[in-house]
């Protein structure tokens, strides 16, 4: 890996479509007010029930322009064992040197697939350990990003922060549906050529999945005022000089 652009808000994944599922309308936002974005996924998602790890590749490089993100990486580390190995560590480490993100955004800290806690818990130690200047990564120096957010997945949370993605939710349903192995699609959004009628089902290849998301997006929204939100837990107290701002 090379040294890259600085890049506003790095969104890290257990898997390919985590960020879009849960901070999908978040980049789109953050994009639209002029910040860069990337996604780092820790594996292929090679266990997964339906598709290819080769295929899931090709899916998150088509949702990735959706979301207009400036890159996108992947640790390649073994689905369904992830771990805050020092090896895990210092791959993730190097990522965020590399983007020298002000922003991080995370898997849920408590979720159905283990993963995902894992995968919080690994991005909080490497968010930490990449501003100490002792660990060395050869050509890239020491930097701490200003903030970490965990977004909400599969299980309830209740969300410390609500962004406000009404605007860009369908924008959102896009990416996801780019993960055609994975999701049963609207008829709107089917392509004829593809067929995975034969694969299983899952709990998230069903129609009432889509319904799901947007009553979780409707859900979120309601605790800040909006139509539809995506939410977010915190992993420190945020500061602010002035109380007036909050929403």
């Amino acid at each position: 890996m090379n040294p890259t652009n600085q890049i506003d808000v790095l969104a890290i994944g257990a898997h390919p479509d985590d960020v879009e599922l849960s901070a999908g309308g978040t980049l789109l936002a953050l994009r639209q007010l002029g910040y860069t974005t990337a996604i780092v996924d820790l594996s292929r998602g090679e266990l997964g029930s339906r598709g290819t790890a080769a295929l899931r590749a090709e899916e998150s490089e088509k949702a990735g322009r959706i979301l207009g993100i400036s890159n996108r990486f992947n640790l390649e580390i073994p689905d369904g064992f992830l771990s805050d190995s020092r090896e895990n560590l210092l791959q993730l480490i190097r990522v965020i040197r590399m983007c020298r993100p002000k922003l991080v955004l995370a898997n849920a800290i408590k979720d159905r697939h283990p993963d995902h806690s894992i995968a919080s818990k690994l991005a909080e130690r490497a968010v930490f350990l990449s501003g100490l200047s002792k660990i060395i990564t050869e050509g890239l120096d020491a930097h701490r990003p200003g903030n970490l957010l965990y977004y909400i997945q599969d299980q309830f949370l209740t969300p410390d922060v609500v962004v406000d993605v009404t605007p860009y939710f369908q924008e959102k349903l896009k990416a996801i549906a780019c993960y055609s192995s994975q999701f049963h699609l609207p008829k709107t959004m089917e392509d004829p050529s593809i067929d995975f009628s034969s694969e299983p089902v899952t709990p998230i290849s069903t129609p009432v999945f889509w319904e799901l998301l947007t009553g979780k997006a409707q859900l979120m929204g309601r605790y800040a005022g909006y139509e539809l939100g995506e939410g977010f837990i915190q992993s420190r107290p945020s500061g602010i000089t002035n109380l007036m701002h909050l929403q």
